[in-house]
């Protein structure tokens, strides 16, 4: 929900192209600052073992705080992944409906603001390509402990 201008009693109207295009991202966040934010098409299995292994090249040892999508639990290549490298990745499968755990969550909010609001692409290929651009630029100095530990005080 936004607060936007409007004439007293008109309910407004907000032009939509139909189009169903779509773009997927992928993130990760280390306790050190570092992250790795990636764009793709589709979300299927083959683009979540992509994602996964850039992960594991960026971050060698590393836990993984996953949603339980079909891509990242069910899939047999994901699990053939993770098993090989069950000593270097460590998929830690989130509660269903929980995203008060997941730090992501709190990350996705931040872009919303800075690239939907009063913005104007002229094409889904512009507004793609400003969203790679913002997440190869920008860096979220959010401290992990502290969103989690602010989370369980609630």
């Amino acid at each position: 929900m936004r607060k936007v201008w409007i004439v007293k009693n008109e309910r407004p109207v907000v032009r939509i192209t139909g189009s169903h295009q779509q773009s997927v991202l992928f993130g990760a966040t280390s306790l050190d600052g570092k992250q790795m934010f990636r764009q793709y098409t589709w979300f299927d299995e083959n683009t979540f073992l992509d994602y996964l292994k850039h992960i594991h090249k960026k971050f060698p040892k590393c836990y993984l705080y996953l949603v339980k999508a079909k891509q990242h639990y069910r899939s047999k290549k994901v699990l053939q992944y993770f098993d090989k490298h069950k000593k270097d990745l460590i998929p830690i499968y989130q509660p269903t409906a929980s995203p008060e755990f997941m730090v992501l969550e709190e990350i996705w909010h931040i872009p919303k603001s800075d690239l939907l609001v009063r913005q104007n692409y002229s094409s889904f290929t512009d507004f793609k390509n400003k969203l790679s651009q913002y997440f190869r630029t920008k860096r979220f100095n959010l401290d992990m402990r502290n969103y989690l530990l602010a989370k369980i005080d609630n």
